[in-house]
């Protein structure tokens, strides 16, 4: 490399002069350009080049190569856009980016409720209702329903038996002649309230009418075959008892100086709870009558007492579907005593029937909250039965009533300002009386309060 000339130096003055062309001579052996030439030969002799492969000069080659690179960008192109739409619509993209997924929208609430006001909501399915076999009352529970009964023998003497405590609460109640005359109740209770009395003696008719509810027999005392048959069928019973009752001349209107003298012995819901508990009655299968639901015995009310008051040749001036009693007034007669002959007047407010007696006296009785909370009213039930029986002394004593309790005869069913006309019939003393319309259908009775006076064939039911 040291005999390589150096390069002219060009002349600031002015553009270099052309190099002189020398003449074209064979390099010297040692001359950079001889060197040169021999050692390209000499790495072109040492190389192996490998043939060069021609493409085809087929056009049509070219297009399908052309044609399947654009089909490949396409589906490389969809495939993309499918991975970008679930990335971002699933939120898999914000967890690939350790992003937090953005909250959804909220939903308008004034739409949904602008929707909801027009929209009628879909009612809830609600259970099916619960109605007591006693009294067809509707109730918040089974178990209220299969709660003890007690039927309890109750007088009606005007030796200090009136005015009695509790019997409002009853929700069936059996009238029917003790002796001379005298009436006596069964009333059979439910859940009774805090005082109930006065308790008297059991008669076989009584007990016939309270075996099917499956109670406890409450008296003091009784006749030697009510006794004898108390025991024979084995009915639950709770007779006079120091520890479950008591005797009190007190529940008397204020001012009335009168003494229940033996007709002072009561007890309790608290005492009588306590008392089947101690003998382990902690539920009654009750035999009660068929009633009609409290909605459908509003509908048999209107349909009883509807009146049609349209006039064609004057306007009409109040309601056109009045409702009015057809039975409005009731007297039952158990024989010719008025004091015990008692008067039942429909009440339509309460649709029930206000008892009194054939004297004029209201039949009012106690309804006590405690020993010493008590308020006065009047005995108003909602359905009201009469049943003729076959009746006479009996044999053994010719004082006490032999009543026909087991057998059949007629029956008046008061319900709804209406009566039906119809029959009863009772097969044993386990089974329950049964009451036939005049085509034979059993009646169903309205909820509340039931009261039956079995009316001896010798007396007499009247109503206007």
């Amino acid at each position: 490399m040291d005999n390589i000339p150096e390069a002219p130096t060009p002349d600031a003055a002015g553009p270099s002069p052309e190099p002189p062309v020398a003449p074209a001579e064979a390099p010297a052996e040692d001359s950079p350009e001889a060197l040169a030439k021999k050692m390209a030969k000499s790495r072109a002799e040492n190389l192996e080049i490998p043939p060069e492969v021609e493409p085809e000069p087929s056009e049509k080659k070219s297009h399908k190569t052309l044609w399947l690179v654009l089909i490949f960008i396409f589906v490389a192109l969809i495939g993309a856009t499918v991975a970008v739409f679930f990335l971002v619509f699933d939120g898999s993209l914000d967890k690939v980016l350790g992003r937090n997924a953005p909250a959804e929208p909220a939903e308008d609430s004034s739409l949904e409720s602008e929707v909801a006001e027009d929209t009628p909501a879909e009612p809830a399915e609600s259970l099916p209702k619960i109605y007591s076999r006693l009294s067809g009352e509707e109730l918040a529970s089974e178990a209220e329903d299969a709660a003890p009964t007690y039927c309890v023998q109750i007088p009606n003497g005007v030796d200090g038996a009136r005015d009695q405590v509790g019997l409002s609460e009853a929700k069936v109640v059996f009238e029917a002649i003790a002796e001379s005359g005298i009436t006596r109740f069964a009333a059979i209770f439910q859940n009774p309230p805090a005082v109930v009395g006065p308790i008297r003696s059991l008669r076989i008719y009584y007990l016939n009418w309270d075996v099917p509810f499956d109670c406890t027999v409450v008296h003091a005392g009784g006749a030697p075959d009510a006794i004898s048959a108390l025991r024979s069928y084995g009915t639950r019973e709770l007779d006079e008892n120091g520890t479950f009752m008591w005797r009190s001349e007190a529940y008397y209107p204020s001012g009335q100086s009168d003494y229940r003298r033996w007709n002072n012995l009561f007890t309790s819901g608290s005492l009588l709870s306590q008392y089947n508990s101690s003998r382990s009655y902690l539920s009654s299968d009750i035999h009660g009558f068929p009633h009609l639901t409290p909605d459908a015995a509003a509908l048999d009310r209107t349909k009883r007492q509807i009146v049609h008051q349209l006039k064609i040749d004057e306007p009409a001036t109040g309601d056109t579907d009045a409702l009015a009693a057809k039975v409005t007034h009731i007297d039952l007669r158990f024989g010719s005593i008025p004091n015990f002959n008692p008067v039942f007047d429909y009440n339509p407010e309460t649709n029930s029937y206000n008892r009194s007696y054939e004297t004029g006296y209201a039949h009012n009785v106690f309804s006590c909250a405690s020993e010493n909370d008590c308020q006065h009213l009047q005995l108003s039930p909602k359905v009201v039965i009469a049943m003729i029986v076959q009746e006479k002394r009996a044999a053994y004593d010719n004082y006490h009533e032999d009543i026909s309790s087991i057998g059949a005869g007629d029956a008046y069913v008061f319900q709804n300002g209406d009566v039906i006309l119809g029959t009863w019939e009772k097969s044993s003393a386990s089974a329950q009386i049964i009451f036939r319309d005049s085509n034979g259908a059993e009646i169903a009775l309205v909820p509340g309060q039931t009261w039956i006076s079995a009316i001896p064939n010798y007396g007499s039911v009247h109503y206007e």
